[in-house]
């Protein structure tokens, strides 16, 4: 799993929702040019989670590198703020077992509710988990849901 962050956690990627929306689509894009399979992803007002399979992380690293640049570059143009820092670190967890897989599948989708933006997982436009539900199914996404709980996932790097 893939976590990036804007500087301060200021709310960048959210300035609107068409710029959430836009960065989505990129940040997908940019995974499927990569070679990866992406299993889940969300994206917030000021951070992403994104849950890929590749055999080159430092690469996939680097061409998120490209892409937090390009982002940064043209939305410090659009709020006229150039030299302003936008993104602050990138990292990455690997997948120690299939429960800490499943478990952060349902991470990644819960974290609007998490946050507080939303009451259910299908109401945030900007992630994988309607696309998840649609391709699972209501019963078996509960199901993945009760069996991989995500407790206290997250806690003191995602608070």
């Amino acid at each position: 799993m893939v976590t990036a962050a804007c500087y301060e956690h200021n709310p960048i990627i959210g300035h609107s929702a068409a710029r959430m929306a836009e960065f989505e689509t990129e940040l997908v894009e940019a995974c499927h040019e990569f070679g990866v399979h992406v299993y889940a992803w969300c994206v917030l007002l000021n951070h992403y989670h994104i849950l890929i399979q590749t055999d080159d992380i430092q690469g996939f690293r680097i061409r998120l590198g490209k892409l937090h640049g390009s982002t940064s570059f043209r939305w410090n143009g659009e709020e006229d703020k150039r030299g302003r820092k936008v993104w602050y670190q990138s990292f990455e967890r690997p997948m120690r077992s299939e429960a800490h897989f499943w478990a952060s599948v349902n991470y990644i989708h819960n974290n609007p509710v998490r946050h507080g933006y939303c009451r259910k997982w299908q109401d945030w436009s900007f992630s994988s988990a309607s696309t998840f539900i649609d391709q699972f199914g209501r019963e078996e996404t509960l199901k993945i849901w009760n069996e991989y709980p995500t407790l206290d996932y997250g806690k003191g790097w995602d608070d």
